[in-house]
């Protein structure tokens, strides 16, 4: 059996340079979890086969949705968008 170790998220952030490019940190039953820095806006979208999870580490992730309805998620906090839901992650500013 191959080692068992835990992930050190604070090490491995910092070893991404790029934003809004999501760098696959481990597999759990056959998800990736990925971590990924963002910065301003990203692009309308939605996940038409999978629900997508956001958990903030650092800083104000927003949410905007469709609908015009904006969630704010803070430091210590995730928030789940379902599949086929269309939206558009963005901060402001922060990384």
């Amino acid at each position: 059996m191959e080692s068992i170790k835990p992930i050190n998220l604070s090490e491995k952030f910092s070893k991404i340079d790029k934003t809004w490019t999501p760098y696959i940190i481990g597999e759990l039953n056959g998800q990736q979890v990925k971590l990924c820095k963002l910065k301003d806006n990203f692009v309308w979208h939605s996940h038409a086969n999978e629900d997508e999870l956001f958990m903030v580490i650092k800083g104000t992730l927003f949410i905007d949705f469709s609908d015009g309805s904006i969630a704010e998620v803070k430091e210590g906090e995730i928030i789940i968008i379902p599949m086929g839901v269309e939206h558009r992650p963005r901060t402001n500013g922060e990384i």
